[in-house]
């Protein structure tokens, strides 16, 4: 089966989740947690090379003050106790978004899971964490802009290759295949630049519901897709 080498996941409906349970919304978060687990194993079982996960968007700030509080703590306390698992698997952390007014404790976390993962040479598991697309955009504009100030790089040099290095996914290929839980069909400032030639794969399953049967059903899925990247499929331009 033609697998995908990088799938990003959008981990949407923990909240309506638990609403639908009569839950409180942090019930839907601490689930969400675990099918995190689960599909970090699927993932790597496939043999995929990178899964990224959208964990925390630059808008998410605007959320109710508790919540936010309670998904910091939970997010600390999942990479501490989940570390000594990723390297028993082989699995290699990296984080992408922007630190600026972010936690401490979670940077922290990070600092201390990346460093402690960066040896490791299987699955890379990236956490899109205080991440917007368009401001990753911005900021790749703007490192453009000062080395060509400064007289360290001419216009005539820029490219598609150089600009992807600025952003915060340089050095991991562009997802294959973007999945995105709970029924909502759009791509929520996320991954502009690298999903331009992703196939979209959506679910009715909230994320907590989303299972490893459930993601090995999105990959078969993707298997049967024909990806042209804008030719008829001979090579010939559409």
């Amino acid at each position: 089966m033609k697998i995908p080498k990088h799938v990003a996941i959008i981990m949407d409906g923990n909240g309506r989740w638990a609403k639908a349970r009569g839950l409180a919304r942090t019930h839907g978060h601490i689930e969400g947690v675990k099918r995190v687990d689960e599909i970090v194993e699927a993932a790597r079982d496939a043999g995929l090379e990178a899964l990224t996960l959208y964990t925390f968007s630059t808008e998410n700030w605007k959320r109710d003050a508790s919540e936010v509080s309670m998904l910091m703590q939970t997010l600390v306390a999942a990479l501490g106790q989940r570390l000594q698992k990723m390297c028993a698997n082989n699995v290699r952390l990296r984080v992408s978004g922007c630190r600026t007014n972010a936690p401490a404790s979670v940077l922290e976390a990070f600092d201390r899971a990346v460093e402690t993962t960066k040896n490791n040479k299987g699955l890379v598991l990236n956490i899109a964490f205080n991440y917007g697309s368009r401001q990753e955009i911005l900021e790749a504009v703007k490192s453009i802009a000062a080395d060509c100030a400064a007289g360290r790089l001419s216009v005539d040099k820029i490219n598609e290759e150089l600009f992807a290095s600025k952003l915060y996914t340089a050095g991991l290929p562009d997802p294959d295949l973007l999945i995105r839980t709970s029924g909502e069909k759009r791509i929520s400032n996320f991954l502009l630049w690298q999903l331009s030639y992703a196939e979209f794969y959506f679910t009715e399953k909230c994320w907590p519901d989303f299972t490893p049967d459930e993601f090995r059903l999105a990959l078969a899925d993707f298997a049967e897709r024909d990806r042209r990247f804008g030719t008829t499929g001979k090579g010939e331009i559409r």
